[in-house]
């Protein structure tokens, strides 16, 4: 495995000013012995020395901040120079540029089966940097695309692991447990990136949907659903009232009912009580079992 090596390159603003100052004194010595009818010995020095002066420069490059350049000698690796501003290395060196940057991309919504077998839409965003530019521009073809492909492989096998909605207390589903799914999101894609040299740092569900075929049917069973659980717990605190109702009169003495009376009493409040509509009350005028 191919780690990065840091790589301190000479400082390019000295070797710049003695460079340019040799490239003028040459030139000015090359100038001066022509017209003044020198050596040839003199000349073809001070071509030389001009030509050198030239090919040195070529050795100046530029890093940018959050930047690093991969230098090469004829396909070896020698390091990697981090540190910004105008550098000076082998002209021989071949200097490439990856960039250290914090990014950003979206997947494409897949189209994937949840645990259940349930199509679903889903993607994703994924912010990522190069930490080792070594492996990134070496164990790799190109590590953009490798980033990109390999991250989608990975949502598409998350996706694959859960289902869509919870239907048991503390199932993790991908509709309800964003953070653990997420989580779950980052590990799977960093596994898979470790040898291009890259850092995941975060990973969000960006999108999820049931596919357009069973949308509606799975609406009206998350309606359905609603309205069950609803229904259960309008009848629960029903019955929680009327109980405490009955406790309310027999600790009061307001009335003493048997077990008939209990019954429709009871009958009555839950009517009323659980009924979508307003119940219209009959008033008995009569005696209680009348």
């Amino acid at each position: 495995m191919m780690q990065e090596i840091k790589r301190d390159a000479a400082s390019g603003i000295p070797v710049l000013i003695l460079l340019l100052a040799a490239v003028l004194g040459s030139a000015a010595g090359v100038v001066g012995l022509s017209v003044a009818g020198g050596p040839w010995p003199g000349i073809v020095a001070c071509s030389l020395a001009f030509l050198a002066a030239c090919f040195l420069l070529a050795g100046l490059f530029t890093v940018s901040p959050n930047q690093g350049r991969v230098l090469q000698l004829f396909g070896s690796y020698r390091g990697t120079a981090r540190e910004p501003g105008l550098r000076w290395a082998n002209p021989f060196y071949s200097k490439k540029g990856i960039s250290l940057r914090v990014r950003n991309f979206e997947t494409a919504k897949l189209k994937v089966n949840d645990k259940r077998g349930n199509p679903v839409e889903i993607a994703a965003v994924v912010v990522w940097k190069v930490v080792d530019t070594a492996e990134a521009a070496f164990q790799v073809d190109s590590y953009e695309n490798y980033v990109h492909v390999q991250s989608e492989a990975a949502l598409r096998n998350l996706a694959t692991g859960y289902p869509y909605d919870a239907h048991k207390d503390g199932e993790v589903a991908l509709s309800s447990h964003t953070a653990e799914v997420s989580a779950k999101l980052k590990t799977e894609i960093q596994d898979r990136l470790e040898k291009a040299g890259v850092e995941v740092i975060e990973t969000r569900v960006s999108h999820l949907a049931y596919a357009q075929e069973i949308a509606a049917v799975m609406l009206r069973r998350q309606q359905a659903a609603a309205v069950v659980a609803a229904r259960q717990t309008i009848v629960e605190g029903a019955v929680g009232m009327v109980q405490h109702a009955l406790e309310l009169l027999a600790d009061k003495n307001v009335v003493q009912l048997d077990e008939e009376r209990r019954a429709t009493m009871v009958s009555n409040l839950l009517v009323v009580l659980c009924s979508e509509q307003n119940t219209q009350p009959v008033v008995n005028t009569g005696s209680l079992y009348r």
